[in-house]
């Protein structure tokens, strides 16, 4: 495979995915089909079917990609770090997902609301180690004395609705602040809270 060949297919392999996240993040996934999919991308539906082999794949590659990268950072935290400083770092983390990627914790969401008939496996497994690892550190942090006690796993859960709620519920914040851009006020807000939580 030359190196054009392989260049063309990791910029149609994307403009599937850009294109199946718009879809699936506006319609959910009973409502798309890859028809729309494809007119969205600007492929035909026998080229998609060349990448992927069905609009379950598109949905599911583009599940796995959002869990790879939101775990990234919970497995970024330093155990040795600053424990306050390192859970504060990975919510602004989450923060500025929510705020930049706001389709894909959507997407995220809607697939939970049905009862993660896609992710089930990767919740019960990869993400379950995942969070049993950051509840290790915390705990130990708090054995410690470096932070306040507190329950691990309900401090990860507070962190995840008080970030992704600003995606998720876009509409409903702005129909209350009104239009604006209310990152910046939420981002402090959440310091102040988890530095009041957890400060000895």
């Amino acid at each position: 495979m030359s190196k054009f060949e392989t260049r063309i297919q990791k910029k149609n392999h994307s403009a599937i995915m850009l294109a199946g996240l718009k879809i699936f993040s506006q319609f959910g996934f009973r409502g798309s089909t890859l028809d729309q999919i494809a007119a969205e991308s600007g492929m035909s539906k026998p080229n998609i079917l060349y990448y992927f082999q069905s609009k379950d794949a598109i949905y599911e590659a583009l599940l796995a990609q959002l869990l790879t990268d939101w775990l990234k950072p919970v497995r970024d935290i330093n155990p040795d770090g600053d424990p306050i400083e390192e859970l504060l770092t990975y919510a602004k983390h989450k923060i500025m997902m929510s705020r930049l990627y706001p389709r894909e914790s959507r997407l995220y969401a809607n697939e939970i609301i049905q009862g993660a008939p896609r992710i089930g496996g990767v919740l019960k497994g990869e993400l379950r180690e995942v969070v049993t690892t950051l509840v290790e550190i915390i705990n130990a942090w708090s054995d410690a004395g470096l932070i306040r006690a507190v329950n691990a796993h309900h401090l990860i859960f507070s962190i995840w609705a008080t970030t992704q709620h600003y995606a998720d519920f876009d509409v409903q914040v702005q129909a209350v602040l009104g239009k604006g851009d209310h990152f910046p006020d939420a981002e402090q807000y959440l310091e102040d809270m988890l530095r009041r939580i957890l400060t000895v």
